[in-house]
């Protein structure tokens, strides 16, 4: 565990100090951020601090190869799977940063999404498990396992980028999806007394450092934005996390819980379920946004003011409390699913209620009985 909370602040640190490099290299090539209708800052913003965080990943990475734990104790397939991760983040980073140049067509950076995508075939999902059945284990043949790792990264990849809308938004939500799923990854294998330096593992942690040490940059007011390049890489890195484990593991090798517990077969299920878990709350607004979009005669592309956290600062949240509150859905989501993956009884329901009636109660009530001043120039703007 000490080792990686190592790579966890070498991934923060590094992230933290190239973020001044990323926004100078923006300034001088004019990737920043316009002020738009459908946006809430008020004053143009440099992008590009997806850079920033490929150099936290590929500088964690490389501190790992060097620990030994995770250097000796793991097999080469860790470190191997980890560098073709980092590739492809690689490769759709750039994309975004020409998109953050140049403001792409959606269907090139489609193509690039998919392509990036591509290199994750060699790990693909193998197999899942119907909850239901009692243990049924469904091979995948390789045609399938690679159709469904090509939606699985392509749907994550856009649904951090539509959650990426308020300062220190997409990075927050990915960052507490990224722990959760290390906490998960690393009792499963505990649970289960089987290795605990997996690909997995070292790729969640990764990212959540790079995603905390962006963090101090973006946090409202932001003095940098990631742009496609780092909403994009950070959901293919979080989507990638999740995909390794079926290639690490088999299905017999992971049905032990906490306490004497048996595990819920939803693990087993995580490299399809756990972006989409993580990110339900954007993953829903992207579906609300094009049938919105449709409805109106419009393209499913066309951007608007109508995401659930331009809802959030509408009914009286300030724009850091608004990003709180999806932190916290985002929390109840992923946590939740890994604690309920884990654990069973009458606890783990009270606990998981308790999680749920907080937020609730959170979203809703903080509003009315204390409404802050919300962004005037929304209420008043057309669309506001």
């Amino acid at each position: 565990m000490r080792e990686y909370v190592l790579v966890f602040l070498v991934a923060a640190a590094v992230t933290f100090l190239l973020t001044v490099v990323a926004r100078e290299i923006a300034l001088r090539t004019g990737a920043v951020a316009q002020v738009r209708d459908r946006d809430v800052h008020d004053e143009p913003i440099p992008y590009l601090g997806g850079l920033a965080m490929l150099g936290g990943l590929v500088a964690a990475y490389l501190v790992a190869r060097e620990l030994p734990f995770l250097s000796q104790g793991s097999g080469p397939f860790v470190f191997r799977d980890a560098g073709v991760v980092l590739i492809a983040g690689a490769l759709i980073c750039a994309v975004g940063v020409l998109d953050d140049l140049f403001e792409l067509d959606a269907l090139t950076k489609l193509g690039g999404q998919v392509l990036a995508a591509a290199f994750l075939i060699g790990f693909q999902i193998q197999y899942v498990f119907i909850p239901w059945t009692d243990g049924q284990q469904i091979t995948i043949d390789q045609a399938q396992g690679a159709l469904l790792t090509g939606f699985v990264v392509v749907a994550t990849v856009n649904a951090v980028n539509f959650v990426d809308g308020l300062d220190g938004l997409a990075a927050g939500v990915v960052g507490i999806g990224a722990i959760a799923f290390f906490v998960f990854s690393y009792e499963l294998t505990r649970l289960n007394s089987a290795d605990r330096a997996t690909t997995a593992a070292l790729l969640s942690v990764s990212l959540a450092g790079a995603c905390a040490g962006f963090l101090v940059h973006n946090f409202h007011p932001a003095r940098l934005f990631m742009g496609d390049s780092g909403s994009m890489l950070i959901g293919l890195v979080l989507s990638a996390s999740a995909i390794t484990l079926t290639g690490q593991f088999s299905g017999s090798e992971l049905t032990q819980g906490g306490s004497g517990a048996t595990a819920s077969l939803l693990p087993t299920l995580l490299p399809l379920l756990l972006p989409v878990s993580i990110l339900l709350v954007p993953m829903l607004d992207l579906v609300m946004a094009v049938v919105r979009r449709t409805r109106a005669g419009r393209s499913p592309f066309a951007p608007d003011k109508q995401h659930l956290h331009h809802r959030l600062l509408e009914i009286g949240h300030s724009q850091r409390r608004a990003v709180a509150i999806m932190w916290l859905w985002a929390a109840l989501i992923a946590f939740g699913t890994v604690l309920a993956s884990l654990y069973e009884g009458t606890a783990m329901w009270v606990s998981l209620g308790a999680m749920a009636a907080l937020t609730i109660i959170l979203t809703f009530a903080l509003p009315v009985l204390h409404k802050p001043k919300v962004l005037e120039a929304l209420d008043e703007s057309p669309e506001g």
